[in-house]
């Protein structure tokens, strides 16, 4: 009788699974992962952008032309790059 109850009590009661363990997100994943349809310039201002466009040449008031690089990453469409 006791190991029929057992029997029942087991059939009836759901089944734990077992959770999955916790990880801790990895930093360095997310600082080295690749950037799929851009690259990095160097703007004239010296700081670093990432670009998604083509590198262009542009006519300058003054008659010389200067290095765009187009549709920046934030709200920049034409950052002047440095030489």
């Amino acid at each position: 009788m006791h190991i029929l109850a057992i029997l029942l009590l087991t059939w009836y009661l759901p089944n734990p699974q077992p959770a999955a363990p916790v990880r801790a997100p990895q930093e360095k994943q997310v600082a080295t992962q690749a950037h799929p349809n851009g690259k990095w310039y160097l703007a004239e201002s010296g700081h670093a952008v990432y670009c998604y466009g083509p590198v262009l040449l542009v006519k300058q008031p003054q008659g010389t032309l200067q290095r765009v690089a187009t549709f920046c990453k934030g709200d920049k469409t034409m950052v002047p790059l440095k030489d």
